[in-house]
This record gives structure tokens, sequence and C-alpha cells, in this order.
């Protein structure tokens, strides 16, 4: 019923710039929070930052200062600015939503397939 399709990643040296991309479709009659996870292999996925549809954010510590996340109502958008990269930022990114299902009335979380981001020392 809803997709998420992610899209940027890919490979950065250390101090680097790197943008993501997640667009949300099917039959979405609204969406909550859309958010940004990471996970490394054998690791629990791990929230990096969120985005109310008010535009609240929540930045993971590790993060603050480095990346931003913004997004658009009207295209069911949501954006990831990646600043200041670190090797310690190489992950599997996955964007993830809470959707409320037009004909429903409890919203959802639907997730990206991710996209690899790697950093290079």
């Amino acid at each position: 019923q809803v997709q998420l399709v992610e899209s940027g990643g890919g490979l950065v040296q250390a101090g680097g710039s790197l943008g993501l991309s997640c667009a949300a479709s099917g039959s979405i009659f609204s969406i909550n929070t859309m958010c940004w996870y990471r996970q490394a292999p054998g690791k629990q996925r791990e929230l990096v930052v969120g985005i109310t549809s008010s535009g609240t954010t929540n930045n993971a510590d590790s993060v603050k200062g480095r990346f931003a996340i913004s997004r658009d109502n009207r295209k069911n958008v949501v954006h990831l600015q990646m600043n200041s990269l670190k090797p310690e930022d190489t992950d599997v990114y996955y964007c993830a939503a809470e959707v409320l299902v037009r004909g429903t009335f409890h919203a959802t979380t639907y997730w990206g397939q991710g996209t690899q981001v790697t950093v290079s020392s």
C-alpha cells in the first residue's frame, strides 16, 4: 500500500558531505513522523534524526550540528543532509515513516530498503 524509496548515499571521504532522500508513495492520507535510522552489521538499528509533520526535529547526540533533516509534506519526501562526515557514520541508512493509510484509522510505520553510506578515512 505504501512504498518508501531512498536515494543518495555512496562513498565519501571523511569531512565530506552527502545527501539522502526518501519518497513515500501509495495510498497515503497523511504522514506523521519521518525518520532516518542507521544500522551496522551485527548491531541494532539506531535512530539518527526524526521530523514531525509540523517540522519539529530530534537528532541523536552523535550527529548534532552535522546532520540536518527536512521534509516536503506536499510531496511526501524527507531529506537528510550529512556534513562533516566521519568514518563512524558508515552504515546502512533507512528511512521510516509513520503513515496513516487511506481508509484506516491507525498509523503504520513503513521502511525503506536502506542505502549504504561509506565514509573513508
